[in-house]
């Protein structure tokens, strides 16, 4: 049985912050992870949207500067229940880590021994069988012929020679390229895979209100701490493309050369946000905490975060009302096509570095990873569950050692 495209306002807020607190306790891993964890949770499981829809959403935030989870999760709410399912989507998503983060900060809170190591060596291991997951998934959706599959295939060698955001880009380009050539759009255009309730001059009124930030903070940066603070993560989520680890060498420049923050702090929260679930975003929210001007703790935590997610979900919100209208064109169908088997690509070359070589070091950790792949294959086990197992499994294997 086919599933809507689209349910939009079908659901309520207490809702979709129902489904993302529990994502964002449970969501390890990094962004490429978090898409594996949304699509299980509210593509298959809820069946919220479609495969299609969703994987329109990944391509269009891939493009756009800021955290590319965030902002999917961000549309999916505003999608499942308006602008307040938006707002819930993101709070929910963003508020456990964020919480665990500002205590560490606080409290100078530390994991260490074999125990706490071998728990998050184990959430490591279990990325790589929910990335495995939403690769194998999404191919056999988005990739259903021989032709698309090759187009999957270009786009990981694409990264192979040219990793980083710039090579996503060119990824997904070369898909909708590739897509336009083999021409498989409907004849008829056919939209409704993205509804969302963002009129053109709400849109208007983003793009606008993130340019005149992100030109008018730096005047402004001059006055107080507290502008200087809001300038400075601001700019660092405007400029950063792909999201997560990308956007540490910038926040570094913006608080380690000035002094706010030291290496060792920087270092020391960069390691605990590997810990937790959630955006990798919300080390802004540690780094806003022990800030050594004032603002810092809670007040400085908050404008830090609110500062570098904000420019990514302003670009969002500019995008939206244009992008189903485009996509539902015959032409713009042959190269969403095309991109969306690209996606893939992306997703697969994630699965392999960072995912795969930064979790598994040895056979051992190998076969904890297969477990888990198996588990939620075969076995159609919960992710949480999984992921509770592979935490247990790592500090077995911890112990071994």
């Amino acid at each position: 049985m086919n599933r809507p495209d689209n349910t939009s306002n079908a659901g309520t807020p207490a809702e979709v912050f129902g489904a993302f607190f529990k994502l964002g306790l449970t969501s390890f891993g990094g962004p490429i992870a978090h898409l594996g964890y949304f699509r299980e949770e509210l593509v298959t499981r809820r069946r919220w949207l479609s495969d299609q829809a969703y994987a329109d959403l990944v391509a269009l935030c891939q493009f756009m500067p800021g955290p590319a989870s965030s902002q999917v999760g961000f549309a999916l709410g505003m999608m499942r229940a308006g602008w307040l399912g938006a707002l819930a989507a993101f709070v929910a998503f963003t508020l456990p880590s964020t919480l665990i983060l500002l205590v560490f900060a606080l409290t100078a809170a530390s994991v260490s021994g074999p125990i706490g190591t071998g728990a998050l060596h184990g959430l490591k291991i279990v990325a790589v069988a929910i990335v495995a997951q939403a690769v194998w998934g999404m191919a056999r959706s988005l990739c259903p012929d021989r032709e698309r599959a090759v187009i999957a295939v270009i786009a990981i060698a694409l990264l192979a020679f040219l990793p980083g955001a710039v090579g996503m880009i060119g990824a997904i380009v070369m898909g909708a390229v590739a897509g336009l050539l083999l021409d498989r759009g409907s004849a008829s255009p056919v939209g409704g895979h993205i509804t969302l309730p963002v009129t053109r001059n709400q849109a208007g009124i983003a793009l606008t209100a993130f340019a005149v930030l992100l030109l008018g903070l730096p005047l402004l940066a001059g006055l107080s701490q507290g502008w200087a603070l809001l300038d400075s993560f601001y700019r660092a989520g405007s400029l950063v493309f792909g999201g997560g680890h990308v956007v540490l060498p910038l926040l570094q420049t913006e608080v380690v050369a000035p002094g706010w923050v030291s290496p060792d702090q920087f270092l020391a929260g960069y390691g605990a946000a590997q810990a937790v679930p959630g955006p990798l975003f919300t080390f802004a929210a540690y780094l806003g905490a022990v800030l050594r001007p004032e603002p810092n703790g809670i007040i400085g935590a908050t404008l830090a975060l609110v500062a570098l997610f904000l420019p990514g979900f302003l670009l969002l919100i500019a995008v939206l009302p244009f992008w189903d209208g485009f996509r539902a064109r015959p032409q713009a169908q042959s190269a969403m096509q095309g991109a969306n088997a690209a996606v893939v690509g992306i997703l697969g070359a994630a699965l392999y570095s960072p995912v795969f070589t930064s979790a598994i070091g040895n056979m051992r950790d190998f076969a904890l990873a297969l477990a888990c792949f198996v588990a939620l294959m075969a076995w159609k086990a919960s992710p949480w569950l999984v992921v509770q197992l592979a935490a247990l499994g790592g500090v077995v294997l911890t112990l071994l050692s």
